[in-house]
């Protein structure tokens, strides 16, 4: 499964790095410039590092660091310098990327969004974070779903960011939209350190799904970002792992085709099927309901806990940020391909 961390790849095989990237300074459009170029120099260092290599993962923040910053001066956009130079980056060093940025709102406040490139120079997938950690983060809550794409060798692939992973809907949507393996970007320090590690695994577990999961890493004079890259196998089983080194390049081969075949021959804690089909020995088929409240409030516009009106934090005063005015609104956007 691991083949040496991709040094001995299989046919079947998508091998991965993770980039435990020195987490950056940038205030400035210079600064901004500046560490594209160097995320650009990374995807070079990470092919020349491993000739098998596939996909290169960059975790959130990389390109804009952890200081919250939400001047429309230093965010970008699709269409822009910083996206047109990871594309070129793609196709000069011939393979797949991940790449995390602060994309501008017209609407609103910047969304915390990623993008995958193939090593066409095209984008597969872009997806806008859909939970900001509050209270501490200022990003627009997502608006795209949670999307799927092909990736390399036929692998069905979605991204996660950060504090996402901590809501098990969120690996389950993306499980049942078909992705056999599931990206994980953070910005994430030290006091995140376990429960970062066993949600990756239940993620996997729990979905019969490969995840890949990466942090930012060292210090910037303010921030300690813990590294951390690490894969998990669909059984939950961690295949690799890195540790605190930035810039450190965590390397792994994964098998999109083993999930595969566990989703469809997998009878004990087959999970994402069973969910669906409750008690199946007992029912033809199973129970098919939705027995879960939460569900159906949710859908219903009424989620409510029965200590809602107990919760301190519910807006972004505690951080320094000004109580927000405007109430949610997405925008409803055409999904669409990006050339």
């Amino acid at each position: 499964m691991n083949g040496l961390g991709g040094l001995n790849k299989s046919p079947e095989g998508v091998v991965m790095g993770m980039v435990q990237l020195q987490l950056p300074v940038v205030v400035t459009p210079e600064h901004l410039a500046a560490q594209t170029r160097r995320i650009c120099e990374m995807v070079a260092k990470a092919r020349r590092n491993m000739a098998s290599l596939d996909l290169v993962v960059f975790p959130e923040y990389a390109l804009h660091g952890l200081s919250m910053d939400t001047n429309p001066a230093i965010m970008c956009r699709l269409d822009g310098p910083e996206v047109a130079a990871f594309k070129q980056a793609c196709v000069d060093n011939k393979v797949w990327g991940c790449f995390s940025i602060m994309e501008y709102n017209p609407r609103g406040n910047p969304f915390n969004s990623g993008i995958i490139i193939d090593d066409q120079g095209t984008i597969q997938l872009y997806y806008r974070k859909l939970h900001p950690w509050v209270p501490v983060e200022p990003w627009e809550p997502g608006d795209l779903g949670i999307p799927v794409c092909t990736g390399p060798k036929g692998s069905k692939i979605s991204l996660i960011i950060c504090h996402d992973g901590m809501f098990p809907e969120m690996a389950r949507e993306a499980a049942y939209k078909g992705a056999e393996i599931m990206i994980r970007t953070a910005g994430y320090t030290a006091p995140i350190r376990n429960s970062w590690k066993f949600t990756n695994q239940s993620n996997a577990f729990c979905n019969l799904m490969v995840t890949a999961s990466v942090c930012m890493c060292g210090s910037d004079g303010t921030f300690d970002s813990m590294g951390e890259g690490m894969f998990v196998n669909f059984d939950g089983t961690v295949i690799a792992a890195g540790g605190g080194r930035p810039d450190e390049i965590i390397t792994c081969e994964v098998r999109p085709d083993l999930v595969r075949e566990a989703r469809k021959h997998w009878g004990v804690e087959n999970n994402i099927y069973q969910f669906g089909h409750r008690g199946y020995v007992a029912v033809k088929g199973g129970a098919q309901d939705c027995p879960y409240t939460y569900m159906h409030d949710l859908v219903a516009g009424r989620y409510r806990l029965p200590w809602e009106a107990e919760v301190v934090h519910v807006d972004g005063t505690s951080c320094g940020f000004a109580p927000p005015t405007r109430e949610y609104s997405p925008e409803q956007p055409e999904i669409r391909k990006y050339a």
